[in-house]
Parts: structure tokens; C-alpha cells; sequence
């Protein structure tokens, strides 16, 4: 895992402070996902990650129970270089929910020297952890497989001219 940055509701606190060790995490993680799910966890492992946010969910709150709310919540987010949310861009690979309401999301970026490399992904962890029934979300970004146009939605499409 590399160094990063985690924020803690709108508390900034280095990773390296409060980063919980990574193959416990991993560990409790595929407990917690059903069979499905596995594959992807272990996949989770080898990527980096490169935002976090929230806070565990109080007791008695209900976790979030579909992805629509996650993906609503994405769709606010933009790429400041091309008009288009970063959902409908096709940079969202991969949404896992757990029984606890904490949220993992495989990224990828239009290109590896994009220039939002570093903030783009922290932006997608605060914004989806304040979705209601979302505790702690973490963003691994990836590179394969790599993005292309044909990512993009219908409707990024039609909004870049893109056919």
C-alpha cells in the first residue's frame, strides 16, 4: 500500500498514523462479502489504496441496501478536464457494499499522468462516505484494465460527440 492521505469525516489525518494493517483488513473484508465477492477482495489486495473517508456506522443505522444511492453520489463527482461525472465516464469499475455499510470502489483514471491522480480519488471517498448507510469507503486505484472511450456511457457520449 502506498502512502497516502485519509480523511475522517472533515478531519485530515495522515495514513501512515491510522491506516489499519493491510491483510487484516483484507481479512475482515472477504468475512463480511458473500462468495461472489471473493475474487474481488483478493484482487483489492494488490491495488493501491488512494482515498479514504467516513466513520463506522453508529449502531442501530441501517446500512445503505443498493448501490443507486453510491452511484447517484458519484455522479456529482467531474472530471475537471473533460464535462462528464466520473460514473457516466466509465471510471468507476467495481461498487462492494458490506453488512457494516462500509464501501470499497475499484477507479481507474483516463490516462496513468493524469494531473487529478492524486485528488480525484480522495474526492470519490468523501463524497460517496456521505451518503446515508455508508460508513468507511476506500478507493483502490487500478490500470487494468485500462480505460478506453468505450467506457463511457450512452449519455457521455451523446454529451462529448463521441460515436
Amino acid at each position: 500500500m502506498t502512502e497516502g492521505n485519509r480523511f475522517s469525516m472533515n478531519e485530515f489525518v495522515p495514513e501512515a498514523e491510522t491506516a489499519p494493517e493491510e491483510t487484516a483488513d483484507a481479512e475482515t473484508w472477504r468475512d463480511e462479502t458473500d462468495d461472489g465477492a471473493d475474487a474481488l477482495a483478493d484482487a483489492l489486495a494488490g491495488d493501491d489504496l488512494v482515498g479514504r473517508a467516513g466513520m463506522p456506522l453508529q449502531p442501530g443505522m441501517p446500512p445503505v441496501d443498493s448501490d443507486e444511492p453510491i452511484v447517484a453520489a458519484l455522479r456529482e463527482v467531474h472530471d475537471p478536464e473533460i464535462p462528464v461525472n466520473i460514473y457516466d465516464l466509465g471510471l468507476i469499475y467495481d461498487i462492494l457494499r458490506s453488512e457494516d455499510g462500509d464501501v470499497k470502489i475499484r477507479m481507474t483514471l483516463t490516462a496513468p499522468g493524469c494531473p487529478v491522480a492524486g485528488e480525484l480519488p480522495e474526492e470519490v471517498a468523501l463524497t460517496v462516505s456521505r451518503v446515508p448507510g455508508v460508513g468507511i469507503v476506500e478507493v483502490y486505484l487500478v490500470w487494468d484494465p485500462p480505460w478506453t472511450p468505450d467506457c463511457m456511457t450512452e449519455a457521455a457520449r451523446m454529451l462529448l460527440d463521441y460515436f
